[in-house]
């Protein structure tokens, strides 16, 4: 006779193992990339007189992967995330609390405060006074990428809608150009770029990198909304028409929500590249007339190397804490985005 009730609990046994090796893989292969940005805010938080200090960098990783370890066990065995999330975070806690306690400290990030931080570095007589305050290099960058992000969302989503309803002579054509236009370096294309924004005269002017960035990225998210609005059956559209909405009205109340997801994504997308990037923000202008957080890193990193590794990290923190936050509350959106659809 079958002992089910053994069986039932055999199976279960098995399923929380194989879930349990599934996590240990996935914990050991995302290592090397978690670690920098691990030591990276270590840094911040500990270095002294400029030095990086090596002693905590492991320790800290120690207090970590325990922390990991405690949530995926309370996963694994209770199966309640916000508990495992608590259990792991209060363990480290505790864990970092004894292990580093005595060498946490927010002195690096006096940048935030002084305006006139350059008179605290060593290497003032080599910088001179081209630092502006991070919050202008802050404010600069979110200007930047929340503009970009406004345009590329509107202009993909209703190019991709126009694309995906309507048929019209090259239709096919315009769309493998968009693909194609994507398989080249957009780096390639710094020198021709910067002569176009110096004869409309926008050279030295947040406006140059913001229509730049915005014209290089179109296709693509063109190309992906597309995919969005050709998942989204006709007849919605149509029975919606024939209940007496006009094509616009459809097209804002019943086919824009099937296609939020999207719209999200591509935005989030958007706002990080334009938050990250460096080569056209830097290229489009011929002194200092602007600076955002990327360039205001470098040149924290150019010219305080060797003097002050703690104020670069903790710079360097402040840089993708917006990035961070955002991809936080918008994971649920993009886990449910595929390539041009949306999950069932």
């Amino acid at each position: 006779m079958v002992d089910w009730v053994k069986l039932a609990q055999r199976s279960r046994l098995g399923r929380r193992l194989r879930l349990g090796a599934l996590s240990l893989f996935l914990a050991a292969v995302s290592i090397p990339i978690a670690v920098p940005y691990i030591w990276m805010v270590m840094i911040a938080f500990t270095a002294r007189r400029g030095m990086a200090e090596t002693g905590t960098l492991w320790p800290a990783l120690v207090v970590i992967l325990v922390g990991l370890g405690i949530y995926g066990v309370a996963m694994l065995w209770l199966r309640r995330e916000r508990l495992a999330i608590v259990m792991g975070v209060l363990t480290a806690f505790l864990l970092g609390q004894i292990l580093l306690g005595q060498d946490l400290h927010l002195q690096n990030f006096r940048f935030m405060v002084n305006a006139n931080i350059i008179d605290d570095l060593d290497g003032q007589g080599t910088v001179g006074e081209r630092y502006p305050w991070v919050w202008e290099a802050f404010a600069n960058s979110l200007l930047l990428a929340s503009t970009q992000t406004v345009i590329v969302v509107t202009v993909s989503t209703l190019a991709a809608y126009y694309l995906s309803r309507y048929s019209f002579r090259g239709r096919n054509t315009f769309l493998q150009s968009l693909l194609v236009l994507q398989a080249f370096p957009a780096i390639t294309l710094v020198i021709p770029i910067f002569l176009i924004v110096f004869w409309v005269g926008l050279l030295n002017t947040l406006y140059a990198p913001i229509l730049v960035l915005t014209a290089l990225e179109l296709p693509f998210f063109i190309f992906i909304m597309k995919g969005f609005f050709d998942a989204v059956p006709w007849d919605i559209e149509m029975s919606a028409m024939t209940d007496g909405a006009s094509r616009r009205e459809a097209f804002w109340m019943v086919v824009l929500p099937q296609v939020r997801v999207g719209m999200i994504a591509i935005g989030v997308f958007a706002f990080i590249k334009g938050w990250e990037e460096y080569v056209f923000v830097n290229g489009l202008r011929t002194g200092e007339s602007y600076w955002v957080m990327s360039t205001y890193l470098y040149y924290v990193r150019e010219d305080v190397m060797g003097v002050d590794y703690g104020m670069v990290a903790a710079v360097a923190v402040l840089y993708v804490l917006p990035a961070l936050i955002l991809y936080l509350f918008c994971q649920k959106y993009l886990t449910q985005m595929t390539l041009g659809g949306v999950k069932g």
